[in-house]
């Protein structure tokens, strides 16, 4: 089914009922170790950071993607992923936009991912990154953190084994 054929999205907020249909979304590139897999908790909690993709004609979710807050200034893209049967349909571009969309409600200027896919985030107007892209002070203020996620966007040698052939990548927001 390509974009044209698609039938209308919904792009909405994930509900706490959307978290098994994430896992289920989440789960093969988990074995493909394209994305890091959670446990179920680790989906309920993450809950408000999600939107869906929601097949309006079925009720299904088919898409998934989530906007981590990292500072003031910088979120991370994470955990955007599709369906099996809706690959290549647009259904991640509008989950991307939509994410970015968010990014700029929170007033965010820079936002963050850690991906295998270079080609479709640089589409989107991301860039590689290498190094750090933070002042020395948030930089040590980040490294309190205890999230993974925070620690593959300061490149932490204790989180080169999960990302390994991942590329950090960037992209400042208008």
């Amino acid at each position: 089914m390509k974009a044209a054929d698609q039938p209308h999205l919904v792009i909405r907020p994930a509900l706490p009922a959307d978290a098994r249909a994430i896992r289920t979304i989440v789960d093969p590139y988990a074995e493909e170790r394209i994305l890091l897999a959670k446990d179920l908790v680790g989906y309920y909690e993450s809950v408000p950071e999600f939107l869906v993709a929601e097949d309006p004609s079925t009720g299904d979710v088919v898409g998934c993607g989530a906007l981590h807050v990292m500072w003031e200034d910088l979120g991370e893209v994470r955990t955007l992923a599709v369906r099996a049967d809706r690959r290549g349909t647009g259904v991640g571009h509008e989950l991307l936009e939509a994410l970015l969309d968010r990014a700029r409600e929170y007033r965010l200027t820079r936002v963050f991912c850690l991906t295998f896919e270079v080609d479709f985030f640089t589409g989107h107007g991301f860039a590689p990154i290498e190094g750090e892209v933070v002042d020395r002070e948030v930089y040590l203020e980040l490294l309190l953190s205890r999230d993974d996620g925070i620690a593959e966007f300061l490149d932490l040698a204790r989180v080169k084994p999960n990302t390994l052939g991942n590329t950090r990548m960037l992209r400042q927001l208008d």
